[in-house]
């Protein structure tokens, strides 16, 4: 799962950073893939929090 996230956390990455430099950063594309991308990395913080308290 933690990889799956780590691919898809990279494709919205990619796609915000190619929008940022043809986009306003107001655009409604814009403004929803950084959302998406937000919960994304939101997920796999929890994900990794969950690993570390796992160890304990």
């Amino acid at each position: 799962m933690e990889k799956k996230l780590l691919k898809r956390i990279e494709v919205l990455r990619k796609r915000l950073n190619k929008f940022a430099l043809t986009r306003n950063l107001v655009d409604s594309e814009v403004v929803e893939v950084s959302q998406q991308l937000d919960n994304l990395l939101n997920q796999y913080q929890k994900v990794s929090a969950y690993k570390q308290l796992s160890f304990w």
